[in-house]
């Protein structure tokens, strides 16, 4: 459990340095106005208190981290692939990545005795009355994810700070779905998968 507590540690790590140098190298493209250097100060601070096994809904001194505020689709999957790493550590899953971005996948995660394929997907807008819409296709919009690409799907919305677990089956016959995280007159009938990640427990 050592080996594996220091190898999501340094994965977790290296996300937070690689979003720091993608966010320094986007900012000087940027006006004064529109940079959020804030983004990246949560970030590290999160993952310093992940390291040294501080809770940080315990503790004043780490916020929540604000991870709906960008606009760059890019960007906003970069910070939704660390708030991952952040989650799968605390939860205590073995994470790997693929060398590369030609996988369909984003991350490798060994748990309940399987490796799984796991490709994660974030929405931080809605329209009123409406659900955050995710979408279960990559750069080719016509195709769908398939049971040969991708084994899970996993889902996060920052305002409402949720975590959805889809195996890749319930995109069999739609490409995008949208979820009500905290809409109580309208529920989701994807609220199942709400959470659920003891499907990859073995659970």
């Amino acid at each position: 459990m050592e080996e594996f507590g220091v190898l999501v540690g340094d994965l977790f790590g290296q996300a937070v340095v690689g979003f720091d140098l993608w966010g320094q190298a986007e900012d000087e493209g940027r006006s004064a106005g529109q940079r959020k250097p804030g983004q990246r100060r949560q970030l590290k601070e999160a993952a310093q208190a992940d390291l040294s096994g501080t809770d940080r809904s315990q503790s004043s001194d780490h916020p929540k981290m604000d991870l709906g505020t960008s606009k760059a689709p890019k960007r906003r999957g970069e910070v939704a692939e660390a708030a991952f790493l952040h989650k799968a550590a605390r939860l205590g899953m073995a994470v790997a990545m693929p060398w590369g971005d030609s996988c369909a996948y984003d991350f490798i995660v060994e748990s309940g005795g399987r490796l799984w394929r796991v490709q994660v997907k974030s929405a931080s807008w809605r329209a009123k009355n409406s659900g955050y819409v995710i979408h279960a296709y990559g750069s080719n919009k016509t195709c769908a994810y398939s049971p040969r690409d991708v084994d899970v799907l996993v889902a996060y919305i920052p305002p409402e700070d949720a975590w959805y677990v889809f195996p890749i089956r319930v995109f069999a016959r739609v490409k995008s779905i949208k979820l009500y995280p905290n809409t109580r007159w309208l529920r989701s009938k994807f609220e199942e998968y709400r959470e659920a990640w003891a499907m990859m427990q073995g659970g």
